[in-house]
């Protein structure tokens, strides 16, 4: 899953259980839609993309800055960057607020068309409460 900096989802990849997440880096990226708000062209792309140690790739920090991203991600085998859990903590709390749809929790379904729409209807449903709440 990638998030914006507020932990609202924009874009969500089912892989199996054994694939490293490093593969899915660059499909979430390219996969993020328009991003309308200041007047203008709507954002494609980010300025930084934050990780743990799980998306360390030399190849994949390069395809990130010719696509002008920033890689915010800590190397495997040194000290983990000062402060990257706070901002870490907001894809986790995006988790969190997916796994509170039970359905979710654990995957029930055998088909994965099924399962990718429970998770779409779930994103749906977050951002139309974040919109919600921003608005009352």
């Amino acid at each position: 899953m990638i998030c914006d900096g507020r932990g609202t989802p924009l874009k969500v990849i089912t892989t199996a259980a054994n694939v490293n997440d490093v593969t899915q880096t660059l499909t979430l990226v390219d996969g993020i839609p328009p991003v309308a708000g200041r007047p203008g062209r709507p954002r494609r792309r980010p300025d930084a993309l934050l990780g743990d140690k799980g998306y360390d790739s030399n190849a994949h920090r390069d395809e990130l800055r010719q696509r002008r991203i920033l890689p915010v991600i800590s190397r495997k085998g040194s000290p983990n960057i000062k402060g990257m859990g706070k901002l870490r903590y907001v894809v986790e709390q995006t988790f969190a607020l997916l796994h509170q749809f039970k359905r979710l929790a654990v995957r029930w379904e055998r088909r994965t068309e099924l399962h990718d729409a429970f998770v779409s209807l779930a994103c749906g449903l977050i951002c139309w409460r974040r919109l919600k709440k921003t608005h009352s």
